[in-house]
């Protein structure tokens, strides 16, 4: 396995507009790789994952927001929500510019979080059904395990909490969810 070495980088402010344009990017790159341009899961404003879903995961007050460096260039970002009391942390969002993709570049990047939240006991993260590129990695390179698939038969109604069941009719309607016990 490719294991670039990648330093992870606390975003500034002054970087929050071009991390966000860069993270819709890299995510709207997967669908029309998988869906072309006729991709129904583009919303109203062309985009996979919405503004607001982006900066609601950078401002919540769990969140920590990294840009992924190599030599010096940024090539993708990290959101990580830690819960300080249970160790029970999630991965929000992980991406990587697309010219930058199998490099190594996220699986460096894993590395390089399991290694700043060594305490963590479980690592949860989703993704959408049909990014294949994202479900191989999770699975095959980073050790995560399938736990659910939310879809019209079962949706995941205690995972996601009162105020924030708006959020779920903004992407697609079809996700996996993935856990990596690590203790």
């Amino acid at each position: 396995m490719k294991n670039t070495k990648v330093t992870l980088v606390p975003l500034t402010e002054d970087d929050r507009e071009q991390f966000i344009l860069d993270n819709q990017w890299a995510f709207k790159y997967g669908a029309l790789q998988e869906f072309g341009e006729r991709d129904n899961h583009i919303d109203d404003d062309g985009e996979i994952i919405s503004r607001k879903t982006i900066e609601r995961c950078i401002d919540a007050p769990d969140s920590e927001t990294y840009r992924i460096v190599v030599d010096g260039k940024k090539v993708g970002g990290v959101i990580l929500k830690i819960d300080k009391e249970t160790n029970h942390n999630e991965l929000e969002i992980l991406f990587t510019l697309p010219d930058e993709h199998s490099k190594g570049i996220g699986y460096g990047a894993w590395l390089a979080v399991e290694k700043l939240h060594s305490e963590t006991v479980v690592w949860k993260t989703c993704t959408p059904y049909f990014d294949k590129r994202n479900i191989h990695f999770y699975v095959n390179k980073c050790g995560f395990k399938i736990d659910e698939f939310w879809c019209r038969y079962f949706a995941p109604t205690n995972e996601i909490p009162d105020d924030e069941k708006h959020y779920r009719d903004e992407g697609p309607d079809e996700m996996f969810l993935f856990i990596k016990v690590m203790k």
